[in-house]
């Protein structure tokens, strides 16, 4: 039988680029969008209820989990996807009802500690990654001492970084309520509860599901989820309401946010299925820098600080990086990957799946994986739907009343965008987005 990290099965050719760095560079990209989509999550400062925001986020979040699945495979495969593996139902249900309270805490840190500050805080998620990664599914069981090495001195690196940002909060925060350690609080438990969510995400790639499959079900706890705490925290249904109506003209940014989430969240699925989430989350966590990026250059947060306070942010931010990279690095030797593969073969027995099969999929050539699927003609009329509403949106939108640099916020999303059409293609050309 074929190792779980073999290259996939090719027809007279070699592929031409390595699962490990087909994932090193899905982590990175996941990283683009992650940072990119936390952005309208800065409206938090006009006002706006967190439980608004968050709605209108996994609004836009909730339609794009479906819309390009559709477009990239069709719903015949994803149907038949889930079919074959419905224990991954409940997973993924789990998976999205931890990311909605996790991205709610993001609101309340950014609310109260700034973009810049509250990233790096909620990435020590990198730690809880790691530990279950090992606890759970053999990750680094069977590695070297320089694997080791790496993975725990990066991990050091997470936490001495994470403490250096958190005592620039007091620096960089100019608020006079003494908000700041509510903040650092809210950013910590978001990094805990999305450490705590690629449990589901690694238990469903070592089952060989595909991430475009699984994303769709994680959708529906994100919106279940999500009007369960807008209606207990706002209220009722008619506040919720309310909220939403009056902040109309600022949807389209909360909704496009959602989107961009999306296209992070699933590279960093593809990272989670090729390198694992000890090693793929850190790569992921590189949003650091471009939530960074936008909070100093696009939005001006550290434009009053101190000379010392963004020493410490810099340093911090670096130290954190530093961490990361050196986790990312440690390739899985093949003593390691016989724990992975002793991970699969658990999951294989315990709910009766064809290791073969599995195994393919984890390489990205699972037996359905290059075969050509079906459209069905209200699968278009459900994506035109989508993008109706989000111009319907844009139509209606205003621009939000916070200072920002337009070219800074240009040249960023021109990045994105670049890495989103390279990460893409890179995907489509290894595996067929499998």
């Amino acid at each position: 039988m074929s190792n779980v990290n073999a290259p996939v099965s090719t027809i007279g050719r070699q592929p031409a680029i390595s699962l490990h760095a087909l994932g090193v560079i899905c982590g990175l990209a996941a990283g683009v969008w992650l940072g990119t989509a936390e952005a309208p999550t800065k409206l938090v400062m006009t006002g706006i209820s967190p439980f608004v925001i968050t709605l209108g986020m996994v609004s836009g979040v909730f339609v794009a989990r479906w819309t390009v699945p559709v477009l990239m495979k069709g719903s015949g495969f994803v149907l038949r996807d889930l079919s074959e593996k419905p224990h991954l139902i409940v997973w993924a249900l789990l998976a999205g009802m931890l990311w909605v309270v996790a991205n709610t805490l993001t609101v309340f840190a950014i609310r109260d500690v700034g973009l810049s500050i509250a990233f790096p805080l909620w990435n020590t998620n990198s730690l809880a990654g790691l530990f279950w990664g090992w606890l759970l599914f053999n990750e680094l069981r069977g590695s070297g001492a320089k694997s080791w090495a790496k993975v725990f001195g990066g991990a050091a690196a997470l936490v001495i970084g994470a403490t250096i940002l958190a005592y620039a909060t007091t620096h960089t925060t100019a608020d006079a309520s003494g908000r700041a350690l509510t903040g650092v609080l809210a950013a910590l438990g978001a990094g805990a509860l999305w450490g705590t969510q690629y449990i589901p995400y690694r238990k469903a790639y070592i089952s060989g599901a595909n991430p475009l499959s699984f994303v769709t079900v994680i959708a529906v706890g994100e919106l279940l989820t999500t009007l369960v705490l807008g209606i207990v925290f706002c209220g009722g249904i008619r506040p919720l309401v309310h909220g939403l109506a009056a902040a109309r003209t600022v949807l389209f940014w909360l909704f496009l946010g959602g989107i961009c989430w999306v296209f992070g969240d699933l590279f960093q699925q593809y990272a989670a299925k090729y390198i694992g989430i000890g090693r793929g989350i850190p790569l992921s966590n590189t949003n650091q820098l471009w939530g960074l990026a936008w909070g100093a250059l696009v939005f001006g947060e550290l434009a009053g600080a101190g000379v010392f306070a963004k020493g410490l942010v810099i340093a911090g931010s670096v130290v954190m990086i530093a961490g990361a990279a050196a986790i990312s690095t440690s390739t899985a030797p093949v003593s390691e990957m016989k724990s992975w593969r002793q991970a699969m073969l658990r999951e294989c027995n315990r709910y009766g799946m064809d290791p073969e099969q599995v195994a393919a999929a984890a390489q990205g050539d699972g037996p359905h994986a290059r075969q050509t699927h079906r459209r069905r003609w209200w699968e278009m009329l459900f994506v035109m739907a989508a993008l109706t509403g989000l111009v319907w949106l844009g139509v209606i939108a205003q621009r939000p009343s916070i200072a920002a640099s337009t070219h800074w916020m240009v040249a960023l999303v021109l990045a994105a965008l670049i890495c989103l059409v390279a990460g893409g293609a890179l995907l489509w050309r290894r595996t067929r987005f499998s």
